[in-house]
């Protein structure tokens, strides 16, 4: 199979559920895991007669994705009907937005494993509600309506990237910038935050795009990537050995680790797209949206600047630290306690993070809380212990939860920087090994880490480590 002559083209659409109290068009909880059809009324089962209206909360959101992803966000748009029958759409139709959303033309950057950075644009992003979820069991399926209604953005890409890797990291790109902005809260087993990939394979060289397969409803960041990848060796495949690639919808089975038919793609105006007769125009008075854009948070790229700039870190460490929002945030605290940046910045990434991800667990649930660790830290800095004393210590600390100083106390780990104390050791360390010293003197001066070795020994790593050396050289030489 020759993969090197052909290129993949990608896009992605992203439907992120947004963070309100109730629904798009109904006042039902917004509310995972309540029992089935619980979270339900006329407007959102379909019933006959019933209304809807719009939620402003939801647009309030829509409109911050709009700005965090660099958008032109248009004054005026129209809610439309896609109409297609499913059991969990109980109305027969889904109310959307199609010919003019309230936003177009924005774009991410995203940092690729190159050190390149590429800009993937964004075609739209459009409101639009939730269908319900079918259940398929064994007897039949079953249907919970508690989804329907929900508010989603639909978040559509440019089809710019060309690989799988350029794809996850925009999906990951996207999904920060979604949480920082406190738009989505972007839980993926949820469903919060769901992507499907449309994917074609053409010769390098050619501008004309291959046919397109979408692959739908795929919920975490590695899947998309596999997915991606399986999916562009079986168009390429099927076209070298003559085969048409036929526009359809896949899934992917992560058993198995390849996609599946699920049927046929449609095509727009299988959807018979009108605009909404119970809705009026979505217009945006520009005071208002002066109001949101005032009301940001910080996203992702200016917490990483401002990172740089207040505790002298690299563009490596700044962008580890702030690629979750919870990250951020507790990175912040720790040196807000321990006043010490580029310490608290190696502290997390390397012995925090690397326990965490060793046990399989996020940031949130740390046994070590921040001010657990900048205690940690400022210990190290006062010269109470050392650096490889500290890290016996934490060690402790996230298998018990327990603070430094409790830690320190009963295992007697205090370091030890009484130069009295440590002479009494490098004298003995240096009657002990007199071939030794005989070398030193003789000029095989590299002994001196013999000598601090054994007296780091002697004091079971307590020894304060500078002074140490200091004393044990000067004891040498006299």
């Amino acid at each position: 199979m020759s993969l090197e002559k052909y290129e993949a083209v990608i896009g992605l659409e992203v439907h992120a559920q947004l963070m309100t109290a109730s629904k798009m068009f109904c006042r039902c909880p917004n509310q995972y895991g309540s029992s089935p059809n619980t979270n339900v009324c006329p407007v959102c089962t379909g019933q006959p007669g019933a209304l809807p209206v719009i939620n402003k909360k939801a647009m309030e959101l829509g409109v911050r994705a709009a700005i965090a992803l660099n958008c032109e966000i248009h004054p005026e748009s129209v809610f439309a009907r896609k109409n297609y029958f499913y059991p969990d759409l109980p109305k027969g139709y889904q109310i959307s937005q199609y010919e003019k959303p309230f936003c177009t033309q924005g774009y991410v950057v995203v940092q690729l494993k190159t050190g390149e950075e590429k800009r993937i644009g964004i075609t739209r992003i459009h409101f639009e509600e939730d269908a319900g979820k079918s259940n398929h069991e064994a007897y039949g399926t079953l249907v919970n309506l508690n989804r329907a209604g929900v508010p989603l953005c639909e978040i559509v890409s440019e089809p710019d990237m060309r690989t799988a890797h350029e794809a996850g990291q925009y999906l990951r790109a996207l999904h920060s910038i979604l949480r920082y902005a406190d738009i989505c809260d972007g839980n993926m087993e949820e469903g919060n935050f769901r992507c499907d990939a449309n994917i074609s394979v053409r010769p390098i060289g050619t501008e004309k795009f291959g046919t397109k397969v979408e692959l739908k409803n795929i919920n975490s960041f590695k899947f998309v990537e596999k997915a991606i990848e399986y999916e562009v060796q079986r168009q390429v495949f099927a076209i070298e050995n003559g085969e048409k690639i036929i526009q359809q919808t896949r899934s992917w089975n992560s058993a198995k680790n390849v996609t599946e038919v699920m049927r046929e793609k449609e095509q727009a105006h299988d959807y018979r797209y009108f605009p909404e007769p119970d809705l009026p125009k979505l217009v945006f008075s520009s005071s208002w949206l002066d109001k949101i854009k005032k009301e940001m948070p910080e996203l992702p790229q200016q917490t990483s600047a401002r990172f740089k700039a207040a505790f002298d870190l690299s563009d490596y460490d700044a962008s580890v630290l702030t690629s979750s929002k919870e990250l951020a945030k507790y990175f912040e605290s720790v040196v807000s306690h321990s006043k010490n940046g580029k310490a608290s910045a190696n502290w997390v990434m390397n012995e925090l993070l690397g326990r965490l991800n060793a046990v399989g667990k996020e940031i949130d649930l740390s046994p070590v809380s921040s001010t657990q660790l900048a205690e940690l830290i400022a210990k190290i800095d006062s010269g109470e212990i050392s650096g490889k004393i500290a890290k016996t210590v934490f060690e402790e600390m996230f298998a018990t939860s327990k603070d430094a100083s409790s830690i320190i106390k009963d295992k007697g780990l205090v370091q030890i920087s009484d130069p009295a104390a440590l002479e009494n050791v490098i004298r003995k360390v240096i009657e002990s090994n007199p071939s030794q010293l005989a070398e030193y003197k003789a000029g095989k001066v590299k002994l001196l880490g013999f000598f601090v070795g054994q007296a780091m020994k002697e004091t079971k790593g307590q020894a304060n480590p500078a002074l140490l050396n200091e004393l044990v050289k000067k004891f040498l030489d006299s």
